[in-house]
C-alpha cells in the first residue's frame, strides 16, 4: 500500500511438516499422508528450533547508520502517504517540531495537577509558563535529559520524571513546576501520537504524586526517543541540604540499592535476565521525596541523589566542599540483583570508564581493585536513591523510619571522617 506496488498473491501450502514433542525426548512427524515417531523425530525437531531460535540471539552488531521509520503500519491512503513523506530528508530547526494537531491531541488527555501557585500552565498556553514564589521562598531549579534506553515510552515517561525530580528532593526542597523537552522519532501521526501520549502519561503520574505542576515543554523530531525536565522546586533558604553539608562523625546512609548502569549495559546486549531488569525498574520508577522528608526530619545535614557519575563520585562531590574525608564499606553497599554477575561478566557501561578516572580520590584502592564490587562504586545510575549524612546518634532511627516507608534495601554505608592532616589529596578510604 505504502508503496504503491500490486500486492503479490498467496499461496498457502497444501501439506506441510508438523513435528510435535511429546515429551521425555519423543516426538511425532507427519506430513500429508506420511506419519513416524520416535527419539530421532525428537533430535530432528530439536535441531530445527535450535537453528531458528539461533536467528534471534546471534545478533550482528547494530550499524552505526540512521534508521528510516516504521512505515508498515499505515492502514489507509492518508497514512500511505504520511510513511512516504517520513521517508524524505527531514527538515531542521523549528521544521522539526512534532505538529501541533498531533501534539494537541496527545497531550490534551492528560491531566496535570494544579497549583495555586501556577498562574499559566500547560491548559493556558502562552509563550512560557508564569509562577509565584511565596514569600520568604527560595527557587531550585535543574534539568535533566536522556534518551530512552527501553522499549516502553510509559515506563521511560515515568524514569525520565523521576530521575529529574531527584534533584530537588534531594536539596530538601518541594517540586513545583516542570517544563518537559522531548524527542520522537518521526513516523505516522498516530504512532507519534501515541508515542507522545503514552511517554508524557507516565511522566505526568509521577509529577502529580509529587505535587509537581507539569506546565509546558517542547517537542522535536530525532532518531532517538528521549525526553527530559527542567524542574522548579521551593525551599526555605535555611533549610537547604547541600553537598557541602558532611560534618566529621556523621554516619552515611544510601536509600536505594546501585547497578543500573551495568544491568542496562547487558539488557542491551540480551544478556541480563528479566527478573533483574524488573528489579531495576522497580527501583528506578520508586520517588524519593518520601526519603527525603524523613531525612529532613532527622536532620539530615547533607544530601545528594546518586546518578551519572556513580556513588564515588556523588561522594567525592560531597567530601571536597565539606572540608572533610569519608569511609566507604564495600560490603555494606546495597546492589541490586544481578548486577554483581554483569560486572563480574565484565559488562560496564559506556559510562564507566570516565567515572573510573575519579580512582584517585580512593586512598587504598590498590587493596580493593579485585573486590567483586570495586567497579560498582564507578556504576552510573539513572534515577537511583539518596546518599546522605545524618548525626551517628539517630542513624538507626532514621533507617529503620526509612525502611518502613518502602525502602527495604536502605543502609548505613560508612561514615565522614576529619580531613587527613598529613594533607593527602585522597579523600575516601575503602573498607570491608
Amino acid at each position: 500500500m505504502a508503496t504503491g506496488k500490486p500486492a503479490k498473491p498467496f499461496k498457502p501450502q497444501k501439506n506441510w511438516l508438523a513435528l510435535i514433542s511429546t515429551g521425555d525426548q519423543y516426538a511425532v512427524a507427519s506430513r500429508g499422508n506420511f506419519g513416524t515417531a520416535g527419539t530421532w523425530v525428537w533430535r530432528w525437531k530439536d535441531w530445527i528450533d535450535r537453528r531458528f531460535m539461533q536467528k534471534f540471539s546471534d545478533l550482528p552488531a547494530m550499524e552505526e547508520t540512521g534508521r528510516l521509520p516504521d512505515t508498515s503500519a499505515a492502514q489507509n491512503p492518508e497514512e500511505a502517504s504520511q510513511a512516504i513523506s517520513a521517508v524524505a530528508m527531514r527538515c531542521g530547526g523549528c521544521g522539526a517540531k512534532v505538529g501541533s494537531t498531533v501534539l494537541s491531541r496527545a497531550l490534551g488527555e492528560l491531566r496535570p495537577i494544579e497549583r495555586d501557585d501556577i498562574l499559566i500552565g500547560l491548559h493556558a498556553p502562552d509563550d512560557a509558563a508564569v509562577l509565584r514564589v511565596p514569600p520568604g521562598m527560595a527557587v531550585v531549579h535543574t534539568v535533566d535529559f536522556f534518551r530512552a534506553f527501553i522499549d516502553d515510552p510509559y515506563v521511560f515517561g515515568k524514569v525520565a520524571a523521576n530521575h529529574a525530580l531527584g534533584d530537588v528532593f534531594a536539596m530538601g526542597a518541594e517540586a513545583q513546576s516542570a517544563t518537559a523537552v522531548a524527542t520522537v522519532p518521526y513516523g505516522i501521526e498516530s504512532k507519534v501520537e501515541d508515542t507522545v501520549f503514552q511517554m508524557m502519561s507516565g511522566a505526568v503520574e509521577v509529577l502529580n504524586e509529587a505535587g509537581c505542576a507539569l506546565v509546558g515543554g517542547h517537542t522535536g523530531e530525532g532518531k532517538e526517543l528521549a525526553l527530559g525536565f527542567a524542574v522548579n522546586g521551593l525551599i526555605d533558604p535555611d533549610k537547604v541540604m547541600s553537598k557541602g553539608g558532611l560534618h566529621a562523625g556523621d554516619v552515611l546512609l544510601l536509600t536505594k540499592p546501585i547497578g543500573t548502569g551495568t544491568l542496562f549495559a547487558a539488557h542491551a546486549r540480551l544478556e541480563a535476565k528479566g527478573r533483574w531488569i524488573d528489579a531495576a525498574l522497580a527501583s528506578m520508577v520508586q520517588s524519593n521525596k518520601p526519603a527525603a522528608d524523613c531525612l529532613v526530619r532527622f536532620g539530615a545535614r547533607a544530601c545528594t541523589d546518586v546518578t551519572g557519575f556513580g556513588l564515588l563520585g556523588h561522594l567525592v562531590e560531597m567530601t571536597r566542599p565539606s572540608g572533610v574525608d569519608a569511609e566507604l564499606d564495600l560490603t555494606a553497599i546495597p546492589i541490586l540483583p544481578g548486577a554483581e554477575e554483569t560486572v563480574a561478566a565484565g559488562i560496564l557501561s559506556s559510562l564507566q570508564p570516565a567515572n573510573v578516572r575519579l580512582r584517585r580520590g580512593i586512598r587504598n584502592q590498590a587493596d580493593w581493585v579485585n573486590h567483586p564490587r570495586y567497579p560498582l562504586i564507578f556504576d552510573p545510575q539513572t534515577a537511583g536513591g539518596l546518599l546522605a549524612s545524618v548525626p551517628e546518634a539517630v542513624a538507626e532511627a532514621c533507617v529503620r523510619e526509612l525502611k518502613s516507608l518502602g525502602y527495604p534495601h536502605t543502609a548505613i554505608i560508612g561514615r565522614v571522617t576529619a580531613q587527613d592532616e598529613n594533607g593527602a589529596i585522597e579523600p575516601i578510604t575503602l573498607r570491608d
